[in-house]
């Protein structure tokens, strides 16, 4: 029984952190610039909730160069944003 309990207690745990990195959601946004020399987007965004950041337009870095060539000026996307090395970085693009 002892066994059961910490197995349970350790699958429970595993959800809890591995879910977090999961439950980042999307948020719509209009690109309004693509840099690509910068490697930086300016997105017209709603709030980012897991940023504590309200709507507005702003300029983020992308994780990966390849984002970059998926998007142009005036494009309606999704995304994700987070915190990369202490900046704001586009995370995901859909």
């Amino acid at each position: 029984m002892i066994q059961f309990v910490k197995v349970l207690s350790a699958l429970a745990l595993a959800l809890i952190v591995g879910g977090s990195a999961l439950a980042q959601e999307y948020v719509k946004g209009e690109v309004l610039k693509v840099d690509t020399k910068q490697k930086k987007l300016t997105i017209k965004h709603e709030a980012l909730t897991n940023l504590d950041m309200p709507a507005m337009t702003m300029v983020f870095v992308v994780a990966e160069d390849g984002m970059l060539k998926n998007v142009k000026s005036g494009q309606a996307i999704e995304f994700t944003a987070d915190r990369v090395n202490g900046r704001i970085t586009v995370t995901g693009i859909k």
